[in-house]
């Protein structure tokens, strides 16, 4: 078990003021030179998401982690035994692994898409909209991450490395950044997360990694940033109320379920693709 008067906590208590720090100096930078990277109406809603995200946050993770910790005693491997720096760095490896899978999931099964597209919901890209998080994403990352603990990764270091391996996500969500040489081939850089957020054709559901871009070369989902990215939903939620940005997506889904004759489609009403619908009579 790996013991550390590290936590989670004491990362997000060190990286919050070089967050706020970022987002402080960007907003700067904007305002001075007339960019519009914050604009009013999207801040206010990102603010709202944040809010809801931290309270599930908080009354969901003593319990998430006492799952993962249960889960942790019938291991197949025992990590543990490994040096600390080679726990923390397989750790950060299989974290990011898995992350992409549950991202790619993310946004091409509806079900995960009705949470994840709140982050993509906004139009604007800036550091603060890396904080804006669905209400609800802890509790859907499970299907996903609960395989960690099963493996041998123990919970207490996933979850220090994880939050680390945020702050660099945190890094990513801006447009003052460009290109950075030789990173690009290997990391997931804010060049490569702009790709992401687009709805330009060429960038739909590219570049799903949080930390390491390799996967998405590995398996086909990589794009270069080329052209001007255009950022939001291909059918933008058009309101900065996080209520109704949270409700969008599932007010679709039950309104695709009623309207399905058959139980195929309505299966398809929750797990189909994003772009799917019901077949008409």
């Amino acid at each position: 078990m790996f013991e550390n008067n590290v936590t989670e906590y004491t990362v997000y208590a060190i990286g919050a003021p070089i967050v706020i720090a970022l987002i402080l100096i960007e907003g700067l930078i904007s305002s001075s030179k007339k960019l519009g990277y914050y604009k009013h109406g999207d801040s206010m809603g990102t603010i709202g998401l944040i809010v809801g995200n931290v309270i599930v946050n908080l009354l969901t993770k003593t319990s998430i982690l006492g799952f993962y910790l249960f889960l942790y005693q019938f291991r197949l491997f025992d990590i543990s035994t490994e040096s600390l720096w080679i726990q923390i760095i397989l750790t950060l490896i299989v974290i990011d692994f898995v992350y992409y899978w549950f991202h790619r999931t993310s946004h091409r099964v509806r079900f995960f898409w009705g949470i994840h597209m709140n982050h993509h919901s906004s139009e604007e890209m800036n550091f603060l909209v890396s904080l804006r998080q669905a209400w609800f994403n802890p509790l859907f990352r499970l299907p996903f991450f609960f395989i960690l603990p099963l493996i041998g990764f123990d919970p207490l270091l996933t979850f220090v490395v994880g939050a680390a391996s945020t702050l660099w996500a945190v890094i990513q969500h801006t447009q003052t950044i460009g290109k950075l040489g030789p990173l690009e081939w290997f990391m997931v850089t804010p060049s490569a997360h702009r790709v992401h957020h687009g709805v330009n054709v060429e960038y739909l559901n590219k570049n799903f990694g949080n930390l390491f871009i390799v996967w998405d070369r590995i398996f086909g989902t990589y794009a270069e940033e080329k052209e001007e990215v255009i950022f939001g939903l291909t059918n933008n939620v058009k309101t900065f109320n996080p209520f109704r940005i949270t409700a969008f997506s599932w007010i679709q889904f039950v309104n695709d379920f009623k309207a399905s004759n058959n139980l195929s489609d309505k299966f398809m009403s929750f797990f189909g693709s994003p772009e799917w619908s019901p077949k008409s009579n």
